[in-house]
């Protein structure tokens, strides 16, 4: 209970900031770094950021990696490099309604709409008939889970995926602890306008949060495409994490997903890896790819 009231607490001070008209943030220039050396392309009318890099030059591999909520593709900037030392093209985007990517408002946000961005961005590139490597986290688990599933149906036009490397994501909605903000959002009542006015460039809507409604409505869906299908793979998983607890999570992972391999983290790391332990994530998620 006291965690709790401290966690509304902590929300007052920004609340009555948003009321009073502060401004958010200028972008850091890192930021600023990010965004210069990227580009866009246009989805059904709206503006999709994306990156893509050049790295080991006569290789055929590709990586395409899928972000979380509520962040977009910075949060992969300290994997970046290494990335580019195994793989020929490593490209991520920001999600619609995330990053620098449009935000529609209002909006109806959903998986199947964010997963058709990321098949459309690799045809605007020119790689729609490439075998790819998705590496995912959070939010993004469950895009790859919707990809993975057209990818089992066989479908025309759908990505062939290679391998696919998930993270702390909450893919079973029977262990997933969304944080209080989260739980607000979702469910709205009269603090639900108030956080939307909140955060930046609207990323909260309510119907960002949809995913998480999504997720137990087609939870056959997408664990079924996560245990039927033949390709590798594996899942990177820091022990800490508040919203994908453990051991509750990691032991339903395993039985659910027996083919899967797993890189557990060392016991400090929580939701996000990649950016609390780079280099461990990237050790492990090498270890993964260079095994088949």
């Amino acid at each position: 209970m006291r965690e709790w009231w401290v966690q509304v607490g902590l929300l007052v001070v920004p609340l009555l900031a948003a009321y009073l008209h502060i401004p958010p943030p200028q972008l850091s220039p890192a930021l600023h770094s990010w965004k210069s050396s990227g580009k866009f392309f246009t989805y059904k009318g709206l503006r999709i950021f994306y990156q893509d890099s050049v790295g080991v030059v006569g290789s055929p591999e590709i990586v395409v990696l899928l972000h979380g909520f509520p962040t977009s593709s910075y949060d992969w900037y300290k994997i970046w490099e290494g990335l580019t030392l195994r793989f020929h093209r490593v490209i991520a985007l920001d999600f619609l309604g995330f990053g620098f990517s449009d935000k529609p408002r209002p909006h109806h946000y959903s998986i199947f709409e964010q997963a058709s961005i990321v098949e459309a961005l690799l045809r605007h590139l020119g790689l729609q008939n490439r075998r790819v490597n998705l590496l995912s986290h959070d939010y993004g688990d469950i895009v790859a889970q919707e990809l993975l599933y057209r990818y089992k149906q066989n479908r025309s036009g759908r990505l062939t995926i290679k391998s696919l490397c998930l993270s702390n994501g909450g893919i079973f909605p029977e262990t997933h602890r969304p944080l209080l903000l989260q739980k607000l959002l979702k469910d709205g009542g009269l603090l639900s306008p108030i956080l939307t006015r909140l955060m930046n460039f609207f990323v909260f809507s309510r119907g960002l949060l949809e995913y998480i409604n999504q997720r137990k409505k087609f939870r056959r869906r997408w664990v079924g495409a996560l245990a039927s299908v033949t390709v590798p793979i594996h899942f990177i998983y820091g022990p800490l994490d508040p919203v994908n607890p453990y051991p509750e999570f990691l032991e339903l992972y395993r039985k659910t997903l027996p083919r899967s391999t797993v890189s557990i983290l060392d016991d400090h790391i929580s939701h996000y890896p990649q950016l609390e332990d780079p280099m461990g994530f990237l050790n492990a998620y090498m270890g993964f790819i260079n095994s088949f």
